[in-house]
């Protein structure tokens, strides 16, 4: 029997971000403990917008000094600092959040592995996720149709959907990504992410769930 559910923690995060990568080994440790009967929502909150420009040096420079602040604060995360000399950056997230979304219209839960396989492509093996092609492969590597995801990533219904998500990402006051939202009854409570230590973060979602009770 399904659980029922009674909460929702929703998960608005950006597949090319950053920090989304580096609190990714905590966030998986977070969703093993969580209890049965909150659902888990992933949004796409969209970092950057389409743009075939080369990404310009003062924005590289910040990207580059997020990854150091990463390595330098996050035990165990490595980034691949070969992308910035194998690729021509660009600014451009849009695209990686339209994987994602077309990669759950095959398969609902084919949306988490299609992150990972951006994450890794671009993290580990420093391939540009901003490029269709790059795209293609992390679909294909999740086992989906490659015919249906090259029609769905342009398409009008997945552009839809990208808006729906980022708009209800803004109606959430979420602006930074990873963020964190848990809906209960008629309640929403921001939770403080935590890259190091997933139970602080449990244990502030099971704290506002026995709040909530004691109305």
């Amino acid at each position: 029997m399904m659980p029922t559910i009674h909460s929702r923690l929703f998960y608005i995060h950006d597949p090319m971000c950053s920090w989304c990568y580096a609190f990714s080994r905590s966030w998986t440790a977070l969703q093993k403990d969580l209890p049965k009967d909150i659902q888990v929502v992933y949004l796409v909150g969209g970092l950057a917008p389409d743009t075939t420009e080369p990404m310009p040096p003062a924005t590289q420079k910040m990207v580059q000094q997020a990854w150091q602040r990463i390595e330098q604060t996050v035990a165990g995360v490595q980034l691949n600092w070969d992308f910035w000399s194998r690729n021509t950056p660009m600014r451009s997230t849009y695209p990686a959040c339209r994987a994602v979304l077309a990669a759950r219209k095959q398969r609902a839960e084919a949306a988490p592995e299609m992150v990972r396989a951006i994450q890794t492509a671009y993290y580990q093996n420093a391939q540009n996720p901003s490029l269709p092609e790059t795209l293609q492969a992390c679909a294909a590597e999740i086992g989906l149709d490659m015919a249906v995801f090259s029609d769905d990533l342009t398409s009008t219904e997945i552009e839809s959907e990208l808006q729906h998500e980022m708009q209800l990402a803004r109606s959430m006051n979420v602006h930074s990504y990873p963020s964190l939202r848990l809906v209960h009854k008629d309640f929403m409570f921001p939770i403080a992410v935590d890259y190091l230590n997933h139970r602080t973060m449990l244990d502030a979602i099971n704290r506002h769930i026995r709040e909530v009770g004691a109305i």
